[in-house]
């Protein structure tokens, strides 16, 4: 079994109002939607009432919602055109899953390999949940970001038989390291929990200037344009990624692109998925929560190679 040493809650979700659907008609709100402020926009519960007033066999229209992107509702089953994910009747109530880490050895070393261990628990029963529904192709994403803003690693640890997930790296430089996982337990709603790592050593904090320069990557090229071209702190931005070349692309995960962007203090991180995709742009929408600069990485496919951009967007205050 899991000994974790450390602990942390996964952070919380804001409620997103939800306007009805056309009859016939997916319905994709043009308010913000997935993981900004670091969290999944949940509904806020009154869909389950419903549900309980009345027979499963009669839903009211617009009574179908994706668990992970609650502003998509139908009238009519189905899957999610943004992340493909099962509608489902109503989004449970938003319940906390904790999630503890520890890892092997105690005593973390710079370039040393080090086994990370992600224990969710039932906050009724406290025991580890072994059972998990599947995110983007994966049970458990995990996102680790070094205080200097210089290691960066999207990975899927592997569930045990006890219910941990297990994942093993190297993390190149001491100092700080900020954890994100994100996971879906059975019967809930979709989660995001943050915890901190120390390796031996010292590192020094991100100096970070803006970079919004076209950024190569394995076997593309990115380039990205702001919308407005100065973010403003708790207001919408939309990026909007050009790749070159465009052609062989191929979703990654199930998406066509995944985004993790964090404050040069690592405060903030945010997880986000495409909001649009077309021919000409890949657009992720984004509410970037405090004014600072603000560190994005984002990853493709093309041809099955993964490639990540490295973008750094400068974000003022109102």
């Amino acid at each position: 079994m899991c000994d974790p040493s450390k602990k942390t809650l996964p952070q919380r979700r804001q409620p997103l109002g939800r306007p009805a659907a056309e009859p016939g008609k997916i319905f994709l709100s043009s308010r913000l939607s997935r993981r900004a402020y670091l969290g999944f926009l949940m509904g806020t519960g009154i869909a389950t009432g419903f549900q309980q007033s009345r027979p499963n066999d009669s839903p009211f229209r617009g009574d179908w919602v994706c668990p992970m992107d609650p502003d998509v509702r139908s009238d009519n089953p189905g899957v999610c055109p943004r992340c493909g994910m099962k509608l489902v009747l109503s989004v449970p109530d938003r319940v906390e899953y904790p999630l503890e880490l520890s890892h092997s050895p105690a005593l973390l070393r710079p370039g040393h390999p080090v086994t990370i261990t992600l224990r969710v628990l039932d906050p009724k029963t406290g025991r580890p949940v072994q059972s998990f529904q599947i995110v983007h192709e994966k049970l458990m994403h995990v996102f680790l970001v070094s205080e200097n803003l210089e290691f960066f690693v999207h990975d899927h640890p592997v569930q045990q038989a006890d219910g941990c997930f297990s994942l093993t790296t190297t993390l190149p430089y001491g100092g700080m390291y900020r954890l994100l996982a994100d996971y879906y337990p059975s019967g809930s709603v979709p989660q995001l929990a943050v915890n901190t790592l120390f390796v031996s050593g010292k590192s020094e904090r991100a100096k970070l200037t803006p970079s919004l320069a076209p950024s190569k990557a394995a076997n593309l090229t990115a380039s990205l344009r702001l919308e407005p071209e100065q973010p403003i702190a708790g207001l919408e931005t939309k990026l909007f990624f050009s790749l070159n070349p465009a052609e062989g692309l191929e979703p990654y995960l199930g998406a066509a692109g995944h985004m993790l962007a964090a404050s040069a203090d690592l405060i903030d991180l945010l997880h986000l998925h495409p909001f649009l995709t077309n021919a000409k742009d890949i657009q992720f929408n984004v509410i970037f929560p405090r004014p600072g600069m603000y560190r994005v990485w984002t990853q493709f496919q093309r041809k099955g190679v993964v490639n990540t951009v490295v973008f750094t967007v400068p974000v003022k205050g109102l």
